[in-house]
């Protein structure tokens, strides 16, 4: 696919939200030929160069890309294929669904998710897959974010074989990042990956310089196999004979065996760690996160969806830990709508709208790796804009209340380092 041309366009609104800065009533940006934000701030402050096209967007707002803090790409297509409510049935459907899709079918998804994603106003995911599919495509189309490349293994005897695997795929991915799109390592779950598997890849990232995305104390089911080797998940290592975690280590009968404990245990939090879900979490393993300084992709309608229950934003905030907000995979929501997610985050943070809009923007690209260059619509970022159309008839208020509680359907266009790569069919 060949890439529209980036910039230099100048676009404006009735109102810009910088998200870094207050909002500006007709406001404007220049997006230069290098795809960066030239100009930015009230339109009669912003100068049309001679040559560059002018968009007037009229009664619409332009916000930054939002920023996906978790996605799985690579599964586009396969909303409504696994219907099963308990959850290890769940993800045991997802793997037999996975294990009969070929190369080309997930390099065909991963296209259509990045499409959806600019459509759903998301110009960088922070992904997990195991295909090595959405990392090009991302690339190719324009995208931006951190691509972690799954690992599995629940048993110990498989850990050398496992990690020789992952890093033969490392070394072919680390060839196509690019400025705007990282690679990382995804050690996938209590669940599936041993305690040996975790140390390793852990260590691997860390001499690779590459950021780790685990998924986290998401399910009781989950909690149940690790502080005491019970339930499905239990269940089913004992019918493939893999020992319980705790013949995985050396940590003895008397250590706190919480998930969050247990990869605390094994060297896997730290600064570079994105952990995914975090809903059976106490005081205590949230004070680990912090003091690990690790980040949290918060999915509230994804938890909703499989009952796991509400996480905790609003401590982990407190808690100091950096957080984003992301969907999960379409299998578990349908699809990438952001602006759900905002609001079902505003209700359980008790925030305002200006501050969940923060976080689905300049606080996924911090998650990211990536503040200063994505996430917010000032001078030197990249020119990755949204428009979003406001009611035609509305209460005077503030404009994040109205993005808030935009639908879908109302991103009318989306650029990503100034070009467009989405225009709504009904959009002048």
């Amino acid at each position: 696919m060949t890439q529209p041309p980036a910039g230099p366009v100048r676009l404006r609104a009735e109102w810009l939200v910088p998200v870094a800065s207050p909002p500006v009533s007709d406001g404007a940006l220049l997006i230069g030929a290098d795809g960066r934000i030239a100009a930015c701030g009230p339109a009669s402050a912003v100068p049309l160069p001679p040559g560059v096209p002018g968009v007037d967007l009229g009664r619409a707002a332009l916000i930054p890309g939002l920023v996906n803090a978790h996605t799985h790409l690579e599964l586009t297509g396969l909303a409504g294929r696994v219907l099963e409510e308990d959850f290890s049935r769940w993800i045991r459907g997802v793997r037999e669904l996975k294990a009969g899709l070929g190369a080309e079918w997930f390099a065909g998804a991963a296209r259509q998710g990045v499409r959806d994603a600019f459509q759903a106003g998301i110009t960088m995911v922070l992904d997990t897959g195991d295909s090595g599919a959405v990392l090009p495509a991302l690339v190719e189309m324009g995208g931006a974010g951190v691509v972690f490349q799954e690992v599995f293994g629940p048993d110990p005897s498989s850990c050398h074989d496992s990690l020789t695997a992952l890093e033969a795929r490392l070394d072919t991915l680390a060839g196509l990042a690019s400025d705007r799109v990282r690679l990382g390592v995804s050690p996938h779950a209590p669940y599936t990956v041993s305690g040996p598997l975790y140390h390793a890849t852990a260590a691997l990232a860390r001499r690779r310089g590459l950021p780790c995305a685990v998924h986290l104390a998401e399910s009781a089911a989950e909690t149940a196999l690790v502080t005491r080797h019970e339930g499905p998940f239990a269940a089913a290592w004992a019918g493939r004979g893999i020992p319980p975690l705790a013949a995985h280590d050396d940590s003895g009968p008397e250590a706190r065996r919480s998930p969050v404990a247990w990869l605390d245990a094994h060297g896997v939090l730290g600064p570079d760690t994105l952990c995914i879900h975090v809903v059976q979490a106490d005081d205590e393993d949230l004070a680990t996160l912090a003091a690990r300084g690790a980040a949290v992709a918060h999915c509230p309608l994804s938890n909703r969806r499989h009952g796991h229950g509400a996480a905790r934003p609003k401590a982990m905030v407190a808690a100091g830990i950096r957080l984003g907000l992301g969907t999960d995979s379409v299998v578990s929501v349908d699809r990438l709508d952001l602006f759900a997610e905002m609001r079902a985050a505003r209700t359980l943070l008790g925030s305002t709208a200006a501050e969940v809009l923060a976080l689905a923007t300049r606080g996924g690209a911090a998650l990211a790796g990536l503040p200063g260059r994505l996430g917010t619509l000032e001078t030197g970022v990249w020119g990755d804009v949204v428009a979003v159309d406001l009611p035609e008839s509305s209460a005077p208020g503030a404009p994040e209340e109205w993005i808030v509680a935009s639908a879908l359907a109302a991103v009318r266009a989306t650029w990503a380092s100034g070009r467009p790569v989405y225009r709504r069919s009904d959009a002048a």
